[in-house]
């Protein structure tokens, strides 16, 4: 079946439903098994387009599918990238509610602040470093609308890589004060340590993934800019959390961030 621009309209007022009513639906490529990953792209962003419509702005941009062993999984051989808007940043200080979710899960991250604005396709590590302003612990809590968190590289990519909310930690750092690749980091639940790994997991290094989603952004004539906040991918894999739940993420030479989530 092809995927005309009314049909992409009707898979963005779908996902949107989804989201704000907070219910999984059916995966789209159950009715679009051919569903192009360019054309994936465009109905996020028209995703994005209608969020900011309602009010939210965008703020940056979050990547996914960083692992080798993740990408392997999906059988794919590249990373991908969705948005971050200001309705989804969430603070410590704050609980967070678990009705805005329907299963979300939460990864450790790395975040830039972007120093400049940085676009290209020739893009790499070091101008990523030298156009960042500073780097921060972050944590992403992913909640995709798709039943069972079950999905397609195309269906994810559509429903904004199962963005959903971020927090970011209070301490930044200048990227040049240590090796980003060889950071180490603990995410804990309720204080018992659930995963561990270091910078190294995302591309080889958080600033190899940034010099990747330029590069990827510049295909489109796209780029980031100065004061965007960037989570540069999972550096292990997703835990579940409930009401209840204190998660924290510990990263070498950054500090922590956390949050308390209730009913």
């Amino acid at each position: 079946m092809t995927v005309t621009q009314e049909v992409q309209s009707e898979l963005v007022e779908y996902l949107l439903r989804a989201q704000r009513e907070r219910r999984e639906v059916e995966k789209l490529t159950a009715k679009y098994p051919d569903l192009p990953i360019e054309t994936a792209y465009e109905i996020q962003a028209q995703l994005i387009a209608r969020m900011e419509a309602d009010g939210e702005r965008c703020i940056g941009l979050k990547l996914g599918l960083t692992s080798r062993a993740k990408q392997q999984m999906m059988g794919v051989h590249e990373a991908i990238y969705g948005y971050l808007t200001d309705g989804m940043l969430a603070l410590e200080w704050e609980p967070l509610s678990c009705q805005r979710f329907i299963h979300p899960k939460a990864e450790p991250e790395i975040a830039f602040l972007m120093g400049e604005d940085l676009a290209g396709t020739a893009v790499t590590a070091e101008d990523v470093l030298r156009a960042t302003r500073y780097v921060a612990p972050a944590i992403e809590i992913i909640d995709s609308r798709y039943e069972n968190f079950r999905f397609t590289l195309p269906d994810v990519v559509a429903d904004n890589c199962s963005s959903s909310a971020f927090l970011v930690g209070s301490k930044w750092v200048s990227p040049h004060e240590f090796d980003l690749a060889l950071t180490g980091v603990v995410m804990s639940k309720n204080g018992v340590t659930q995963t561990t790994g270091s910078g190294a997991a995302v591309l080889g290094s958080p600033a190899a993934a940034m010099a990747w989603a330029v590069n990827k952004l510049g295909e489109r004539g796209l780029g980031l800019k100065k004061g965007q906040i960037v989570l540069s991918g999972a550096i292990t894999e997703a835990i579940a959390f409930e009401p209840g739940d204190v998660i924290t993420v510990t990263v070498d030479g950054l500090g922590s961030v956390s949050f308390g989530c209730q009913a």
